[in-house]
């Protein structure tokens, strides 16, 4: 994956986050927290099936990386936290609604860093649509809820 950091709009909030030196991580990656380390989603661990691996990260879902951090490199990372940033993701091929629910997408048992796909329910979600598309589209605006912030949406979200 590239450094693909499509930043369109809105308030960030970024937070400047430790990483393993073995992590590699693009700018641009959706990363969960890992104990107290940034990693990207595909190092997230399958669990049984694409729901509840998508419904575990949800639950540890940090935000978008502001910047990459290459193998070897062991320095902090800015990520942006902010549920008022909305970024231009890859998408899986189909039609959105605003509002639409989205989480990570996967190929084979792994889920993907910089790609989203519509989900079913909220415990699965790390973002909505912030767009309509009425013809299969494969790029949307998305505004994401990290776990990590107190006025996110994400149901994992919570202070004390």
């Amino acid at each position: 994956m590239s450094n693909r950091l499509r930043f369109r709009s809105g308030q960030v909030q970024l937070q400047r986050v430790r990483v393993d030196s073995e992590t590699v991580i693009e700018a641009g990656d959706l990363v969960f927290l890992d104990g107290d380390d940034a990693k990207p989603a595909a190092d997230f661990t399958w669990d049984t099936d694409l729901a509840t691996t998508q419904a575990g990260f949800a639950a540890v879902f940090l935000g978008v990386a502001h910047q990459p951090s290459p193998a070897g490199e062991a320095e902090p990372i800015s990520v942006d936290v902010s549920p008022f940033s909305v970024y231009e993701f890859d998408v899986a091929a189909s039609t959105y609604e605003v509002g639409d629910l989205l989480g990570p997408d996967s190929v084979g048992t792994a889920l993907q860093s910089q790609q989203c796909e519509a989900v079913a329910s909220s415990g699965l979600a790390i973002g909505r649509a912030v767009e309509y598309r009425a013809t299969s589209s494969l790029r949307l605006r998305v505004s994401f809820a990290s776990a990590f912030h107190a006025a996110s949406a994400n149901v994992n979200a919570a202070v004390g």
